[in-house]
């Protein structure tokens, strides 16, 4: 079981001291909340995509890059990488990059994007927002797996022998997450190539996501990729922390009501009861917790949204301190204790080198020589029984 903070990268003004931070410092705040994640014991340390104000992260894989040096355990991933607007050879061109820089210490989620004006601002309508998603993917799942791609389809310009390079480390496409809030074609997605299906849990009642999870989970089986409980599910949440709930509350109230994606709406403790945000004491954010397994079975990991809604930069790693000192470990010792055995593992670069190579070497892809254009038709690679035929010069 994996557990880690993500960010949505909102720049939102302070309810209580007034003050709205400045890209700068949200910047550097993000990383200073990254690197505490791991010193705290944490899995995952997650970054969301956008690219329009109050948001910071237009770029993930560079900041994950950075991140991903200045950490030694911590896995990198992000809350979403935008699979419609981005176009898959890029995609795979910069994950694979990352993967390379972190050692393996990476793995991504992919979503669509709900902010309409964005879409065409890279060429593309949000009203094909769906089959933008599941033709770029099905792209972007052959470039990591196939040296030479011939590709055509409606939203890109075709492919004709094209490699992706560098190729995924160790030649293991990093592991992916599908990411919904609502959507049961981006389950069937995920089910569809065995990847791994993650509910956004944060908005929505448990009963909401609970009915994409068991469908994701049903056609995961049909698809041959293993049992129900065999499937790989992650799961969002929202946390505010202190030694004393009413003291959480408190603390945690000017926050909410003013926030934008909650505030002005049901009260804090409405909220509390009809969605998966925990407000209180350690053992309170526990006992909430434990009850996402009885709902959902188990599942491979854990994600809580920290600092959002203005919080400043020392709230956020004092709730860092109380999450991985006091609610993490008791999370970890009881969701072990009752897990079935035949429940997948939580998925790891080293686990998936392993199931692909056993005992043998990865492989390790080896150009062949440069010689002054670019190589199509067949691999490039020096390990692939179809050498490559280069153009001729005279």
């Amino acid at each position: 079981m994996q557990f880690g903070v993500f960010s949505v990268s909102d720049i939102t003004r302070d309810p209580v001291s007034g003050q709205t931070p400045s890209e700068a410092e949200r910047i550097d705040a993000i990383v200073k909340i990254a690197v505490k994640a791991e010193e705290v014991g944490l899995d995952v340390f997650g970054i969301g995509e956008h690219h329009n104000p109050p948001f910071f992260s237009s770029s993930p894989t560079t900041l994950l890059s950075h991140i991903a040096a200045l950490t030694e355990r911590l896995i990198v991933t992000t809350a979403t990488t935008l699979i419609t607007t981005n176009d898959p050879v890029r995609l795979a061109e910069e994950y694979a990059m990352l993967q390379h820089l972190s050692k393996g210490r990476m793995d991504l989620m992919l979503g669509r994007g709900n902010t309409a004006p964005v879409y065409p601002w890279f060429g593309q309508d949000i009203r094909k927002g769906l089959p933008l998603a599941l033709e770029h993917y099905n792209l972007l799942h052959r470039l990591w797996r196939e040296d030479v791609v011939d590709w055509e389809g409606e939203f890109r310009t075709p492919l004709q022998g094209f490699t992706s390079t560098p190729r995924p480390l160790d030649d293991v496409p990093p592991f992916v997450w599908h990411g919904s809030i609502r959507t049961p074609e981006i389950a069937e997605q995920a089910a569809f190539y065995g990847n791994g299906f993650f509910a956004n849990h944060i908005f929505w009642p448990s009963a909401h996501s609970k009915r994409l999870i068991d469908f994701y989970r049903r056609r995961f089986e049909h698809y041959g990729h293993g049992t129900q409980k065999q499937a790989v599910v992650g799961l969002g949440g929202q946390v505010y922390l202190a030694k004393r709930s009413q003291d959480a509350v408190k603390e945690f109230r000017p926050y909410f009501d003013e926030a934008p994606v909650y505030g002005h709406g049901p009260s804090l403790e409405d909220f509390a009861q009809g969605t998966p945000l925990s407000v209180g004491s350690p053992q309170e954010v526990i006992d909430k917790t434990l009850t996402f397994q009885e709902t959902f079975g188990d599942y491979q990991r854990q994600m809580f949204l920290l600092d959002h809604a203005g919080m400043p930069l020392n709230m956020v790693l004092d709730q860092l301190e109380l999450l991985g000192g006091e609610v993490v470990p008791v999370l970890r010792r009881e969701l072990a204790s009752r897990r079935d055995p035949e429940s997948a593992e939580a998925p790891t670069h080293a686990a998936r080198v392993k199931a692909k190579y056993g005992d043998e070497p990865a492989r390790q892809p080896r150009p062949n020589a440069n010689r002054g254009d670019n190589v199509t038709g067949a691999s490039p690679y020096q390990d692939s029984d179809a050498q490559a035929e280069y153009p001729s010069l005279g």
